[in-house]
């Protein structure tokens, strides 16, 4: 198990957690702690900020007709309930965070999932006029499942637009979805109101607390009147930031 008390475990478990490569056991145990620890939610927005920034040198490109219908399998596989989870042999010493190949491969499979989810999106509009402002982009991604759940897009002085790409189930009825955004340089995030499972959103980009590369996008799971205290208190489902196209 992860030891939260030794500083290079925190540091490495809040990298992983953000890239997903936690296994079963360590991820719930990260996001018990999470719900109580502020300087470890603290941790993981600087992993955001210094990771998910990468999918963006990922240049996009056209991808070969079966892509889109693995990645669809792969989401339709995602919502099949797991089997109980068999108990996993007493975890061995760990090699510092920096060695550790699952962080980097976590890594390297987020870049690729985003970019060529907005390569698809950016296919299917091709043909549309160019639109007047600004347009900005983010993918969602879920940090343990590494699937995509939501896209936001963005125009500049007109709507947000939060669109559903997984077919997620509804969440029990003493919980809520909260969707959340924070700009780079912020001093933490900015609740942009709660959402439902499947349900598409649209807001005015002025509901922002400003708009640029690398804004931070996320959803997370909260009491069913959303968040009590002003910042996230649950765990993190999915989360992104934003490209400029």
């Amino acid at each position: 198990m992860i030891d939260l008390s030794n500083a290079d475990e925190r540091a490495a478990a809040a990298g992983e957690y953000v890239l997903g490569t936690l296994g079963s056991d360590d991820h719930a145990s990260f996001s018990r702690a999470l719900e109580l620890d502020a300087a470890l939610h603290a941790l993981v927005y600087g992993w955001q900020d210094r990771l998910l920034g990468l999918t963006s040198l990922a240049a996009a490109a056209q991808p070969a007709p079966s892509v889109w219908a693995r990645i669809q399998a792969r989401i339709q596989a995602s919502a099949v309930p797991h089997l109980p989870h068999t108990p996993a042999a007493p975890r061995a010493a760990l090699p510092p965070w920096w060695q550790r190949l699952g962080l980097w491969q976590g890594l390297s499979g987020l870049a690729l999932a985003a970019s060529v989810v907005m390569a698809l999106l950016l296919v299917q509009r091709e043909l549309l006029p160019a639109p007047s402002g600004e347009r900005y982009l983010a993918v969602l991604q879920s940090p343990n499942l590494q699937t995509t759940g939501w896209v936001v897009e963005i125009e500049s002085g007109r709507n947000l637009r939060l669109v559903p790409v997984l077919d997620m189930p509804a969440v029990a009825e003493d919980r809520a979805l909260q969707f959340w955004t924070k700009p780079q340089g912020a001093a933490g995030p900015t609740s942009l109101g709660l959402v439902r499972a499947g349900q598409t959103v649209v807001l005015p980009a002025s509901a922002l607390p400003g708009l640029g590369t690398q804004q931070l996008f996320e959803i997370t799971l909260e009491p069913r009147n959303g968040s009590p205290i002003g910042r996230p208190t649950g765990p993190i489902l999915f989360v992104g930031k934003t490209v400029r196209l």
